[in-house]
């Protein structure tokens, strides 16, 4: 947190980093946290075969099994706090409570396994909450241009699509700032409209 800042005039946000296993939300929320992160990770053990599709993040030792938390200050106004969600479908009842009371979402993608993000984004639609979807830069995720993933997500023309790569905190951090301008002109729209 910047020293001069007075608590009393920070904008707390709640954001959700979601996504299929393994697509990068605990990396995301570590690479920007300022603080430790939160972290529900535990190991993987045989009662995860065929239940987990690990087969594609093969390194993959530990997952999310409630939930990850972190911190980032924006600038002298925005705080925002950082749910990561877990991946894996036996988890999704705590999506919910997760979601109440939060600004929107990033929906993290691996373009390798494009069907494991299908039920965030449907999650995030059904319930009309903004978010954006961030193609995290696995392997040949540069071999596609926006076109063609926006197609294959059906994604709305006014959804925001970006390119970033978890690991980076700077890139993370300009999909998360794509995510408040986004939340922020449908706010606009809605209450204009």
């Amino acid at each position: 947190m910047h020293a001069h800042t007075d608590p009393d005039d920070l904008v707390p946000l709640k954001v959700l980093i979601a996504g299929g296993f393994g697509v990068g939300k605990t990396t995301l929320v570590s690479s920007l946290s300022e603080i430790p992160p939160l972290l529900t990770e535990q190991a993987m053990t045989t009662a995860s075969i065929g239940v987990d599709e690990a087969d594609m993040v093969p390194t993959k030792t530990t997952t999310t099994v409630a939930m990850d938390f972190g911190r980032i200050t924006v600038d002298d106004s925005l705080i925002l706090y950082l749910f990561g969600t877990p991946g894996q479908s036996r988890f999704w009842f705590m999506w919910d409570e997760l979601a109440r009371g939060s600004v929107g979402a990033v929906v993290l993608v691996d373009l390798r396994r494009i069907d494991d993000c299908f039920p965030a984004i449907d999650f995030f639609e059904n319930r009309r909450l903004p978010f954006v979807v961030g193609v995290n830069r696995f392997p040949g995720a540069d071999d596609y241009d926006i076109d063609t993933v926006r197609d294959a997500l059906a994604l709305s023309s006014d959804c925001p699509l970006v390119w970033m790569d978890a690991r980076d905190p700077h890139s993370s951090r300009d999909t998360l700032v794509t995510l408040v301008e986004h939340a922020l002109a449908r706010t606009s729209v809605v209450r204009a409209g």
